[in-house]
């Protein structure tokens, strides 16, 4: 019988397993057990994966990797992207493969392709991508409410899919396999950018010798979060989508004495700022013309290290 459609893959409660007890492994093992699912075992090598599973996972024992894969219905494949390949590649070498086991990876950029080696030993493979950054601790458990979860699945496991999805707190986003790239881009775009972005603001009011950051920057950037997520470029202000050319130039300058390392990063997203306001009607061609030139006059070349 085909696996893919065998109703046994879908018992009430799976024997969880998962390889990788890092930040985002131990949490969602953390997850399903919460859920009802008992995590019979997990792998960890550092002492930093090995403190975190005793703290979200007490009591599950750590073994190798090919102990967790002959244990569990479902494994979780939780490392990182550019790992995955040679891990399913090694299961498969190593005959730890089991004809009938769930394999689900947390990867954004990899679909189901990754684990066709896996698959063609009788593996289910899923792809299931918590938008969500990780601090590795209990507090992403009740973060995991509501989260959305890029996932890809055959046709057949996609209630499997969906079921786990739900059990964990969040909601499935569905992804063809050419999709996730560019999901995954955005995400990070969006996040890992925004996080860098802000950790430099609050280095340069430090600069200034504003001694707590957060106070200031707090406010302002959760309108600004609030506001662009509601109404998208309708939310811009600022003096790059007002064309204030003087202003950014006193910016540029000011950034070029103090901190010219950022200096790159803000013309690159003052240029987009202003593509997005002319666009979008809220700036207007001759202001964007002046303000443009300002940018293109900056020096922003290569930082001496």
């Amino acid at each position: 019988m085909d696996p893919l459609h065998d109703s046994a893959v879908r018992p009430a409660r799976l024997a969880v397993g998962v390889v990788g007890a890092g930040r985002v492994g131990a949490v969602l093992g953390a997850a399903l057990a919460r859920a009802g699912h008992p995590v019979v075992a997990v792998s960890a090598v550092s002492q930093a994966s090995r403190e975190r599973a005793a703290l979200l996972l007490p009591g599950v024992e750590v073994v190798t990797v090919d102990e967790v894969m002959s244990r569990a219905d479902l494994v979780l494949l939780t490392v990182p992207d550019d790992a995955l390949p040679d891990l399913v590649a090694g299961l498969v070498a190593t005959g730890a493969v089991r004809r009938g086991t769930l394999v689900a990876h947390t990867s954004g950029r990899h679909g189901l392709a990754v684990l066709d080696p896996a698959t063609q030993q009788g593996a289910l493979p899923l792809a299931l991508h918590p938008a969500l950054p990780f601090a590795g601790t209990a507090v992403d458990l009740e973060r995991l409410s509501g989260a959305s979860f890029g996932v890809t699945a055959p046709d057949p496991l996609r209630p499997v899919a969906e079921a786990l999805v739900v059990e964990m707190g969040g909601e499935p986003v569905w992804l063809t396999e050419q999709q996730r790239p560019l999901w995954h881009a955005a995400l990070a775009h969006g996040a890992n950018h925004l996080t860098t972005l802000v950790a430099s603001s609050a280095d340069l009011l430090r600069e200034i010798g504003v001694e707590n950051p957060g106070l200031v920057l707090g406010p302002l950037l959760g309108a600004a979060l609030d506001g662009s997520l509601r109404s998208g470029d309708a939310a811009l202000t600022g003096p790059v989508a007002r064309g204030d050319a003087d202003t950014v130039r006193a910016h540029l300058d000011a950034l070029a004495r103090v901190a010219p390392e950022v200096l790159p990063s803000y013309v690159a997203m003052a240029r987009l700022t202003a593509d997005r306001a002319l666009a979008s009607g809220r700036l207007g061609p001759d202001r964007a013309a002046a303000l443009l030139g300002v940018l293109a006059a900056s020096p922003t070349g290569s930082v001496p290290r």
